[in-house]
């Protein structure tokens, strides 16, 4: 979600004209996520979507939030960073129109890219005590209900084990400093499922090798307060029937910390190379999913993509629960009630 977030970098200017902290009347140290009576009526715990507009036109942007409103309780948002050193940054106009709109505003930042674990800049000293210092600044003004630290984290640990280990050191630092302001924030970093499995085939076009799983990085977190992944089955099964019943709860064989499902999705359309995919296996996805994470208890559940990400390669791009016009999927009406 990361990469696709960079689309809507120029529309922040824009939207900062239309939103200010004064105009909300909601002023710093106030909790920003949703009022319990403001929660949607998806079951369980929280249900959402990951931030993806219409359109980067700021009247989108604002429309987004509450058409989010209708597919669940929560809204994440992914990006660099050094978007904390910005006072009117995503992070705080996130939390802020999703409070507004009556969402739990998950916010999540990475020092990495997630495709190929490339850090976005040097973690020296530095740029460690800029990172912790951003963090611990929004998190004393804005007491975030969750804050995610590194997306798709095994990335960067298949890219280069001495940065991860650098990683590591300034989310123990990060953690720490967080919950020195702001106690009840719940802090985790965000795996790969996929990868974490060792399923490297289908359209990630290597080889399944169970054998090389990566789930000894779980152990490299032990301050977390839950453990959260992305998860895309669709890359490497060709349909939601050949998912394994254990797919999503085996999960729990590896660490006994609360989870979350952090972004999730099923292509709407064939993908590359003649790769299946329709409206209707997006639909069954979605009840294979809900019926098979029931048992992980997730503290939270994203579909990472409201709208189609057009900006994204296939098959990403068709992965919304909205088409690029607006109209609803099949998968929409699924995903927003639950069942």
């Amino acid at each position: 979600m990361t990469d696709n977030n960079r689309v809507w970098a120029a529309a922040l200017l824009a939207l900062a004209l239309l939103i200010s902290v004064a105009a909300c009347g909601l002023p710093p140290g106030r909790s920003f996520y949703a009022r319990p009576t403001d929660n949607a009526t998806v079951p369980g715990k929280l249900s959402g979507v990951g931030f993806s507009p219409k359109s980067a036109q700021p009247y989108d942007i604002i429309d987004s939030f509450k058409t989010a409103r209708s597919a669940g309780n929560a809204l994440i948002w992914s990006g660099d960073w050094h978007e904390f050193e910005n006072a009117r940054g995503f992070p705080t106009l996130l939390v802020e129109q999703s409070y507004l709109n009556g969402l739990t505003a998950i916010i999540e930042v990475t020092a990495f890219n997630q495709s190929g674990g490339q850090l976005l800049r040097s973690l020296d000293e530095k740029t460690q005590q800029k990172y912790v210092a951003g963090a611990a600044d929004f998190a004393s003004k804005y007491q975030p209900r969750y804050l995610g630290l590194g997306i798709d984290t095994d990335a960067l640990y298949a890219n280069s084990p001495a940065n991860f280990g650098k990683f590591v050191k300034l989310f123990d630092r990060t953690y720490e400093a967080v919950k020195a302001v702001s106690p009840g924030t719940k802090i985790f970093t965000v795996f790969q499922l996929e990868k974490m499995k060792g399923l490297n085939g289908g359209l990630y076009g290597g080889t399944d090798n169970t054998s090389k799983n990566l789930w000894f990085l779980l152990d490299k977190f032990p301050r977390a307060d839950l453990i959260a992944f992305d998860t895309y089955p669709g890359m490497i099964y060709k349909t939601p029937s050949d998912i394994p019943d254990d797919y999503f709860t085996s999960i729990k064989a590896h660490t006994g910390k609360p989870l979350a499902i952090n972004g999730t999705g099923w292509q709407s359309t064939e993908g590359p190379a003649g790769w299946p995919g329709s409206e209707a296996e997006q639909a069954e996805y979605v009840k294979v999913f809900l019926a098979r994470t029931g048992d992980l208890n997730p503290e939270f559940s994203v579909w990472s993509y409201l709208y189609d990400p057009i900006a994204l390669a296939e098959p990403f791009n068709s992965m919304g629960l909205l088409g690029g016009n607006g109209t609803p999927r099949a998968a929409w009406y699924i995903w927003s009630t639950g069942k």
